[in-house]
């Protein structure tokens, strides 16, 4: 096997960007330099990386496994100067859109045409769509490969007590929650990240969207609407049933009260969260704690669909190579090799139902039905603006200083602002 190179973030900032131009060399080698994330997702990039070179020895590799800030800095820099440093690159959902409409990425439609393929339609196609701009009709853009979506916990043991087996709505769950803080001591009946910012708004957003509220219309701002006011309204109550230091409460401390069984629900829940659950060594809940896909109100279930894409950007000096390996990177054998060594999720229907994995994650029932009935934040470069908005007078409304009518009508003034 070829040797893989890891380029630590550092070397991308002091190397000249045609160091890394890749393309075919004189020996015969093409590189592909890959802007990609450390952690859990470089591990799940290099898995992918040794076995595609396996079959083609004459590709090698340079993944560059940055943090996302980093990630998202490096891919504006070298995608705006369009110097083809980068052949492959891993994006964030959220961020997904200003690359699309800058019009920096290659078009994935085109390559499948091309190579007389088409789309494998075991890939999730709601996962699928967040790729294509204009969303989600338009033209493909990137493909999914980390299948992240936020999903609901709950203590089926104790919920069972009071006549729930599964969540049907939210209304269920506060009623479940006000049962137990009458009839179990010591037990914190729901928990959230009230942290400012993306924390909290990534905890209340399925919520907001299952009351039928919206962020955007036609781009303008829609905070300050009867379904928003529920929505909210909602929240506000159901946090009397938190801990009094919820606006302080991190993915942690959600993740270990849950471990501990002090905690009833938790609104919000990610896969990289829960890898433990069923750890006899870890967990005192084995066994106990359903993982679902959100409750639903107005609308049916909305949980939050938090993807990692994978694109070319146009400029890329190796496409064919890099469509090939997009191609190795989100197929079924690479998404399952993936899951059993990092626990990264899939983004396919059929590696969700292979038996062992879904013993070893009993999650991924509700993880694909939230990756098919999901939704994604706006598709708008103003998102991360929003959101900071957003956060911060929803943590007001938490805290008291405002009431929810008063947030919703702050937030619409400012978000009307950054839109327009």
């Amino acid at each position: 096997m070829k040797r893989l190179s890891i380029v630590v973030a550092i070397a991308l900032l002091l190397i000249p960007s045609a160091v890394f131009a890749g393309g075919a060399q004189e020996t015969g080698v093409t590189t592909l330099t890959i802007a990609g994330r450390d952690g859990a997702y470089g591990d799940a990039m290099e898995l992918a990386i040794a076995s595609y070179q396996e079959a083609n020895p004459n590709v090698e590799f340079e993944l560059l496994k940055l943090s996302g800030s980093e990630l998202k800095e490096q891919s504006v820099i070298e995608l705006r100067g369009g110097t083809g440093a980068f052949d492959v690159i891993l994006i964030d959902d959220p961020f997904l859109t200003q690359l699309q409409e800058a019009g920096w990425l290659a078009d994935l439609d085109a390559l499948y045409q091309e190579k007389g393929l088409s789309i494998d339609e075991d890939l999730v196609e709601n996962m699928v769509n967040i790729g294509r701009y204009p969303y989600p009709n338009g033209k493909l853009l990137a493909l999914p490969h980390v299948g992240n979506v936020a999903l609901f916990a709950y203590r089926q043991d104790i919920s069972k007590k009071y006549g729930v087996d599964k969540f049907a709505t939210w209304t269920e769950v506060l009623e479940v929650a006000k049962k137990i803080k009458a009839n179990e001591g010591g037990m914190t009946p729901v928990l959230f990240r009230g942290v400012q910012g993306n924390p909290i708004v990534t905890g209340f957003l399925p919520i907001y969207w299952a009351f039928g509220a919206d962020i955007l219309v036609d781009g303008k701002p829609a905070f300050n609407t009867p379904e928003a006011l529920n929505a909210l309204e909602y929240f506000l109550e159901l946090a009397k049933y938190a801990p009094e230091g919820v606006t302080a409460y991190q993915s942690a401390q959600v993740s270990d009260a849950l471990l501990a069984g002090t905690a009833a629900m938790a609104i919000e829940v990610w896969p990289g969260w829960i890898g433990n659950l069923e750890n006899p060594e870890l967990s005192n809940v084995v066994g106990k704690v359903k993982i679902a896909a959100h409750p639903g109100q107005v609308n049916q279930s909305s949980s939050m669909i938090g993807a990692w894409m994978v694109g070319i950007p146009k400029d890329s000096k190796n496409i064919d190579a890099a469509f090939d390996f997009l191609l190795h990177l989100t197929s079924a054998e690479t998404q399952e090799a993936i899951a059993r060594e990092t626990g990264v999720p899939p983004t396919r229907h059929s590696v969700h139902q292979i038996a062992d994995l879904v013993a070893s994650y009993p999650w991924y029932p509700a993880q694909l039905d939230g990756q098919k009935t999901g939704s994604v934040r706006p598709r708008t470069n103003y998102w991360s603006e929003i959101e900071s908005v957003f956060g911060d007078y929803l943590q007001r409304a938490l805290v008291g200083n405002l009431t929810a009518k008063q947030a919703l009508n702050e937030i619409q003034t400012r978000v009307a602002e950054i839109v327009e």
